[in-house]
């Protein structure tokens, strides 16, 4: 792998790079803060594909069209003379040396949970209001409810176990199924995910993952069963759902 001073060599090659991009290049001229976002959702969620497919190349790929991003958000906030990626390297380290007292100071933790619940303590020492002040608005929802979740956690308010956190999602289950009320039916529907989420969570699942890799499975069977349609000269569409479903099982069966 390489050395410290080859990685530092890098970094500071590609802040070259950005500053030459800027300079010269139409595209890289023109970009704002809020042209690059969408981009940069973009390129998080590629990055997310490749580590659920486990593939180092690519998450290294991904990983730099990241870097770039946030160089590049960086070179626009020198610009306007605002802050540079110093003060972002700077602010982040002394962040993590606040929130970490028991490695840079005199704290001493028993275990993981105990460094979660210092650290959401500390955050609000840093001036933030609500322990969910910190859960950004436009999460996607699965995500929003983890991260809620995790951060109540943070400070104990959280079922003594996962089989305390199914019978609620069996509550939440039997109130969805007595609402006959559409508008009150969604939010029992609503409370439902939330406790299922929930329930995963407290038993060591990641929901977020486990629905891609489900939807996953699904694009790949359903496109295995496109093939055998069109191997045997018929399309879906003219099919009944039993049919549909006889092909859906051989789609299982094939590797």
């Amino acid at each position: 792998m390489n050395t410290r001073q080859e990685k530092l060599e890098a970094f500071g090659r590609l802040l070259d790079i950005m500053d030459d991009l800027r300079e010269k290049c139409p595209w890289d001229q023109k970009q704002t803060l809020q042209s690059l976002r969408h981009l940069t959702l973009e390129e998080t969620y590629e990055l997310s594909d490749a580590i659920l497919q486990e593939d180092l190349q690519e998450i290294k790929k991904e990983l730099g069209d990241v870097l770039l991003h946030l160089v590049f958000y960086s070179k626009i906030g020198s610009e306007k003379e605002s802050f540079d990626i110093a003060d972002v390297i700077n602010s982040l380290n002394e962040k993590l040396i606040f929130r970490h007292p028991h490695i840079y100071g005199d704290t001493e933790v028993k275990d993981e949970e105990e460094v979660k619940q210092n650290w959401e303590k500390l955050k609000l020492k840093e001036g933030n209001t609500s322990i969910l002040g910190g859960v950004p608005k436009s999460l996607p929802s699965l995500v929003k409810a983890y991260r809620i979740q995790d951060k109540v956690k943070g400070i104990g308010f959280e079922f003594h176990d996962a089989e305390d956190a199914w019978k609620k999602v069996d509550e939440e289950i039997q109130e969805f199924h007595e609402e006959t009320d559409l508008d009150k039916k969604e939010l029992e529907l609503g409370d439902v995910f939330f406790s299922l989420i929930n329930y995963a969570r407290i038993s060591g699942l990641n929901p977020d993952s486990a629905l891609e890799r489900t939807n996953l499975k699904f694009i790949s069977r359903f496109q295995k069963m496109e093939k055998l349609a069109e191997e045997s000269n018929i399309s879906l569409a003219d099919l009944s759902l039993e049919e549909m479903d006889v092909l859906w099982e051989k789609a299982k069966l094939l590797p």
